[in-house]
């Protein structure tokens, strides 16, 4: 069995990427936890310390809060423009032998032995070579043949690599 496709990527598919991979890490889990205590302290502490003190919490917090997707943002925009293969058409297969990414006349292939796990988000299916990089591949890309690569990754990757919607 086999499936083809081709991706186009957007500075979106990036930024959601970064997101999704930011956010379930461990970094992600403090980086939701801060502003949370921060905020619990400013609310337990209320009129306990100075109104000025308990402004600079919450103008903290909505920092903390705001600057990991606005960071997140520029890093992907600024990845996109600097790559021109993230630009450019990439052209997917996958088989028996892995996934093989084709551009420009240039060809390489991820065995299954190699692939570190494939998520499924709501936008994107992700296919991590290592803990950090991936292949993007959107669900707008895949269309109608999402279904057959998952069936086809499922029929070559253990199950605990797998993370995939029902």
């Amino acid at each position: 069995m086999k499936e083809e496709f081709d991706v186009n990527l957007t500075v979106q598919d990036m930024f959601r990427f970064n997101l999704y991979h930011t956010y379930h890490s461990f970094r992600g889990v403090i980086l939701v936890a801060l502003p949370v205590l921060l905020l619990a302290l400013t609310v337990l502490s209320w009129g306990k310390m100075g109104t000025v003190t308990s402004m600079v919490y919450i103008g903290l917090c909505l920092v903390l809060i705001a600057y990991v997707p606005v960071s997140l943002w520029l890093n992907a925009n600024a990845q996109f423009k600097r790559t021109q293969a993230l630009q450019n058409t990439q052209h997917f297969a996958i088989d028996d032998t892995g996934v093989t990414i084709s551009q420009e006349g240039e060809e390489a292939t991820l065995a299954w032995a190699q692939i570190y796990k494939v998520v499924e988000t709501g936008s994107s299916l992700l296919v991590y070579s290592t803990r950090i990089n991936a292949y993007v591949f959107p669900i707008r890309d895949l269309g109608e043949k999402k279904e057959a690569v998952a069936r086809i990754m499922q029929e070559h990757l253990e199950s605990y690599r797998l993370k995939l919607k029902a």
